[in-house]
Protein backbone atom coordinates (compact mmCIF):
# COMPACT_ATOMS: atom_id res chain seq x y z
CA UNK A 1 0.00 0.00 0.00
CA UNK A 2 0.97 3.61 -0.50
CA UNK A 3 2.11 5.48 2.57
CA UNK A 4 2.94 9.16 2.94
CA UNK A 5 4.86 10.68 5.80
CA UNK A 6 5.30 14.38 6.50
CA UNK A 7 8.42 15.59 8.23
CA UNK A 8 9.93 18.90 9.22
CA UNK A 9 10.21 21.32 12.12
CA UNK A 10 7.15 21.77 14.26
CA UNK A 11 8.02 25.33 15.19
CA UNK A 12 8.91 28.13 12.77
CA UNK A 13 9.60 31.75 13.60
CA UNK A 14 7.67 34.56 11.93
CA UNK A 15 9.17 35.80 8.66
CA UNK A 16 11.09 32.56 8.17
CA UNK A 17 10.40 29.81 5.65
CA UNK A 18 8.38 26.74 6.53
CA UNK A 19 9.85 23.65 4.91
CA UNK A 20 8.21 20.23 4.94
CA UNK A 21 9.01 16.99 3.18
CA UNK A 22 6.62 14.22 2.22
CA UNK A 23 8.23 10.82 1.87
CA UNK A 24 6.27 8.33 -0.22
CA UNK A 25 6.58 4.57 0.03
CA UNK A 26 4.73 1.80 -1.76
CA UNK A 27 4.38 3.85 -4.92
CA UNK A 28 6.41 6.17 -7.12
CA UNK A 29 5.83 9.90 -7.39
CA UNK A 30 6.56 9.56 -11.10
CA UNK A 31 3.71 7.13 -11.74
CA UNK A 32 1.51 8.63 -14.43
CA UNK A 33 -1.81 10.33 -13.67
CA UNK A 34 -1.14 11.08 -10.02
CA UNK A 35 -0.79 14.43 -8.33
CA UNK A 36 0.96 15.01 -5.05
CA UNK A 37 -0.77 17.58 -2.92
CA UNK A 38 -0.13 19.75 0.07
CA UNK A 39 -3.16 20.62 2.19
CA UNK A 40 -3.43 22.35 5.54
CA UNK A 41 -6.04 22.88 8.23
CA UNK A 42 -5.85 25.71 10.75
CA UNK A 43 -7.89 25.88 13.96
CA UNK A 44 -11.59 26.33 13.35
CA UNK A 45 -11.20 26.19 9.58
CA UNK A 46 -11.65 23.65 6.87
CA UNK A 47 -9.04 22.06 4.71
CA UNK A 48 -7.13 24.42 2.43
CA UNK A 49 -5.44 23.11 -0.67
CA UNK A 50 -2.05 24.74 -1.09
CA UNK A 51 -0.62 23.29 -4.25
CA UNK A 52 0.57 20.18 -6.03
CA UNK A 53 3.23 18.63 -8.17
CA UNK A 54 2.37 16.00 -10.72
CA UNK A 55 4.13 12.94 -12.06
CA UNK A 56 6.01 15.05 -14.62
CA UNK A 57 7.14 17.63 -12.08
CA UNK A 58 4.61 20.25 -13.13
CA UNK A 59 3.43 22.43 -10.27
CA UNK A 60 0.31 24.42 -9.54
CA UNK A 61 -0.27 26.61 -6.50
CA UNK A 62 -3.33 28.02 -4.80
CA UNK A 63 -3.78 31.60 -6.04
CA UNK A 64 -3.94 32.87 -2.47
CA UNK A 65 -0.57 31.35 -1.63
CA UNK A 66 1.22 31.34 -4.96
CA UNK A 67 3.58 34.19 -4.16
CA UNK A 68 4.85 32.38 -1.07
CA UNK A 69 4.67 28.72 -2.09
CA UNK A 70 7.26 26.56 -3.76
CA UNK A 71 6.75 22.84 -4.34
CA UNK A 72 9.51 20.61 -5.61
CA UNK A 73 10.50 16.96 -5.68
CA UNK A 74 13.41 14.58 -5.45
CA UNK A 75 12.59 11.53 -7.52
CA UNK A 76 15.66 9.64 -6.35
CA UNK A 77 14.31 9.79 -2.80
CA UNK A 78 10.64 9.54 -3.78
CA UNK A 79 9.96 12.76 -1.90
CA UNK A 80 8.25 16.04 -2.56
CA UNK A 81 8.62 19.21 -0.55
CA UNK A 82 6.74 22.32 0.45
CA UNK A 83 8.33 25.67 1.15
CA UNK A 84 6.17 28.50 2.43
CA UNK A 85 8.03 31.75 2.85
CA UNK A 86 7.41 34.79 5.05
CA UNK A 87 5.26 32.90 7.49
CA UNK A 88 3.04 34.53 10.08
CA UNK A 89 1.04 33.09 12.98
CA UNK A 90 -1.87 32.71 10.55
CA UNK A 91 0.12 29.94 8.90
CA UNK A 92 -0.11 27.83 12.05
CA UNK A 93 -1.89 24.65 10.98
CA UNK A 94 -1.75 20.93 10.59
CA UNK A 95 -0.08 20.23 7.26
CA UNK A 96 -0.88 17.17 5.20
CA UNK A 97 0.43 15.61 2.05
CA UNK A 98 -1.82 13.46 -0.07
CA UNK A 99 -2.03 11.63 -3.37
CA UNK A 100 -4.62 12.83 -5.84
CA UNK A 101 -5.83 11.10 -8.97
CA UNK A 102 -6.05 13.04 -12.20
CA UNK A 103 -9.57 14.20 -12.93
CA UNK A 104 -10.78 14.06 -9.33
CA UNK A 105 -10.70 16.26 -6.24
CA UNK A 106 -10.04 13.29 -4.00
CA UNK A 107 -6.94 12.08 -2.25
CA UNK A 108 -6.86 8.34 -1.96
CA UNK A 109 -3.92 8.35 0.41
CA UNK A 110 -2.99 10.85 3.11
CA UNK A 111 -0.13 11.38 5.46
CA UNK A 112 -0.93 11.53 9.14
CA UNK A 113 -0.41 15.29 9.23
CA UNK A 114 2.13 17.34 11.10
CA UNK A 115 1.50 20.30 13.36
CA UNK A 116 3.42 23.44 12.48
CA UNK A 117 3.29 26.41 14.81
CA UNK A 118 4.52 29.84 13.80
CA UNK A 119 5.65 31.68 16.88
CA UNK A 120 8.59 33.61 18.20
Amino acid sequence: QVQLQESGPGLVKPSQTLSLTCTVSGGSITTIHYYWNWIRQSPGKGLEWMGAIDYNGRTVDSPSLKSRTSISRDTSKNQFTLQLSSVTPEDTAVYYCGRGVRGTDENDYWGQGTQVTVSS
